[in-house]
C-alpha cells in the first residue's frame, strides 16, 4: 500500500534544463537579474515563476503541469527558481511556501498561486495573457 501512495506523491523525475520544455530553471543570481533586466520592463509580458523546493513533493506533483502551460503559453515566459539555491531572490518575492507561483506584467507582481493548484493557475495565466493582447 505504502507504494501505491509514494507513486501517487512522487512523480518520475522530470528532465533536467536540458528537455525541450519552455521553462527557464534559474540557478545564480546572476542568471536571475540578467534574465530579470531582459523581460520586467515590457509591459505586455507576462512572467510567471515557479518557487520550488527539490525536497517537495507538491512541487515535484505540479512541474509536468507547469512545464505544459510553459509549451502552450508563447506568449508568456516561465522560471523556476530553486528556493534553496536563490533563497535571497525568494525573500525579495516573500515567497513563504511552496510552490509559490508569482505572476509580473510590467515589473510588478499582479497575482500569485501559493500550493500545487494547477487549475487556479491556469486560470491565472489565461486571464492576464489574455489581458495582453486586448
Amino acid at each position: 500500500m505504502g507504494s501505491f501512495f509514494s507513486t501517487m506523491f512522487t512523480p518520475p523525475p522530470a528532465a533536467d534544463d536540458g528537455g525541450d520544455s519552455r521553462v527557464v530553471a534559474v540557478h545564480s543570481t546572476a542568471t536571475w537579474d540578467e534574465q530579470w533586466g531582459a523581460h520586467k520592463s515590457n509591459p505586455n509580458k507576462l512572467i510567471v515563476i515557479d518557487f520550488s523546493a527539490n525536497w517537495c513533493g507538491p512541487c515535484r506533483f505540479i512541474e509536468p503541469a507547469f512545464k505544459d502551460m510553459a509549451g502552450r503559453f508563447a506568449d508568456a515566459v516561465f522560471f523556476k527558481i530553486d528556493v534553496d539555491e536563490l533563497s535571497e531572490v525568494a525573500r525579495q518575492w516573500k515567497v513563504e511556501a511552496m510552490p509559490t507561483f508569482v505572476l509580473i506584467k510590467g515589473g510588478k507582481e499582479v497575482s500569485r498561486v501559493v500550493g500545487a493548484k494547477k487549475d487556479e493557475l491556469e486560470r491565472k495565466v489565461n486571464m492576464f495573457i489574455s489581458s495582453s493582447s486586448s
